[in-house]
């Protein structure tokens, strides 16, 4: 396959590596990464898992963290490649929901099977959008509902125009990757979204501040000759087809994970309910395009692409649940969200009452302050310390 020759034995290392003098975080940059190799592979690679059952190497990935934390600065040099490349097909950042479907229909593109040579239409779009809850909209019930269903890459996706027309989209294939904060995903989706639908779809990749600082940002004479290898293989990325095999060290792993997983989820939290049911779907999904990334052509998942991909995924879940913790029905639960953030992030691990109180004076009163506090102590993540005679000190114990 001299066509698929590429220079760079890790595309998504290599992002890494090109990007490292950049100031977001580790997570923010890889996540990216493996958005970039998914667009290139588009609806053309598959994997075959049980009866009728079809996953695509398609992810929805949000980055997740407070404005300057690097969620857009981690994007820019993704998108810079990608459309570099015109076969893959990206999306306007912010669009409405009709123009994204006029997007797809237009996006016609024909794929030929390199083992099979059967011919297949499909159109593969990526959205990569800085400002996801501004794409997404106020409870927009009606885009969550589609991008639901093309998360799922149906070979025939139909809908109904304005003119009561029923028209279809062949071999629908959405690959996404977004930016926000906390507090706008708490604006843009409704309290009954969570759990399920579409937020079950999506890796959240959450930070809470940048990575490092950097004051000379200036690429280097091989960071650009970087860029050009990257570009160079993620074209060659483009050109992979057809149906993923695995290898039986790959079974004997998967096997192990899935009775593991069971009996050890992430979370427990009914937030993530829908995400925990759909995980080993993600996994299969982040599997394909490890095994892209890694430079082979031969369509195989091994046990090592695994491995991989379960290393991946564990580390993004470790914060990911903190990415619902202001929803809820309490009237403060944004609030515990916040205080509990402010006092991780403080560096120390007392914290004089008063400078909390300073902290939050324009959005708590002295009784919500307590109402706080004590909703922290009572799950052990604080310890409110009186001292005789002196300031009243906050502990962090988690």
């Amino acid at each position: 396959m001299e066509q698929l020759e590429r220079v760079l034995p890790d595309w998504i290392e290599s992002f890494l590596k090109y990007t490292d003098n950049t100031e977001p975080p580790y997570l923010f940059r890889k996540w990216t990464a493996i958005s970039c190799v998914a667009a290139a592979m588009q609806r053309k690679c598959f994997i075959n898992w049980g009866t009728a059952m079809t996953f695509y190497p398609n992810m929805f990935i949000v980055l997740v963290g407070p404005s300057a934390a690097g969620k857009g600065t981690a994007m820019n040099p993704g998108l810079q490649i990608l459309s570099e490349i015109p076969t893959i097909r990206l999306a306007a950042q912010a669009t409405s929901y009709q123009a994204l479907i006029r997007h797809l229909q237009k996006t016609n593109l024909t794929d030929i099977d390199m083992i099979t040579g059967k011919e297949k239409a499909h159109s593969s779009l990526t959205i990569f959008s800085k400002e996801f809850t501004v794409f997404l909209g106020y409870h927009n019930d009606e885009l969550m509902a589609a991008l639901c269903e093309w998360f799922d890459c149906d070979e025939n996706w139909a809908y109904e125009t304005v003119a009561r027309q029923r028209e279809e989209v062949k071999g629908v294939w959405v690959n996404l990757i977004g930016a926000t904060t906390p507090s706008s995903i708490r604006s843009a989706l409704p309290d009954a979204a969570i759990g399920g639908g579409l937020t079950s779809r999506i890796i959240f990749v959450c930070e809470e501040k940048k990575g490092k600082l950097v004051t000379i940002p200036i690429q280097s004479a091989e960071e650009l000759q970087l860029k050009e290898y990257l570009v160079h293989d993620l074209e060659k990325v483009s050109l992979l087809s057809g149906e993923y095999k695995h290898t039986e060290g790959f079974e004997e792993l998967w096997n192990n994970w899935c009775y593991e997983a069971e009996a050890n989820p992430p979370f427990y939290d009914q937030k993530f309910d829908g995400y925990i049911g759909r995980r080993r779907g993600h996994l299969l999904k982040l599997a394909m395009i490890i095994s892209a990334s890694h430079g082979q052509h031969d369509l195989v998942i091994t046990a090592d692409d695994l491995a991989e991909a379960i290393k991946t995924l564990n580390e993004v879940e470790v914060k990911m649940e903190g990415v619902f913790k202001g929803f809820g029905q309490s009237d403060i639960a944004e609030l515990i969200h916040r205080a509990t953030a402010y006092i991780v992030n403080s560096g120390t691990s007392e914290i004089p009452l008063f400078q909390f109180a300073r902290h939050f004076s324009s959005d708590m009163d002295k009784l919500t302050i307590d109402r706080v506090i004590q909703s922290l102590e009572i799950t052990k993540t604080i310890k409110l310390v009186s001292v005789p005679g002196g300031d009243d000190y906050i502990k962090r114990i988690a």
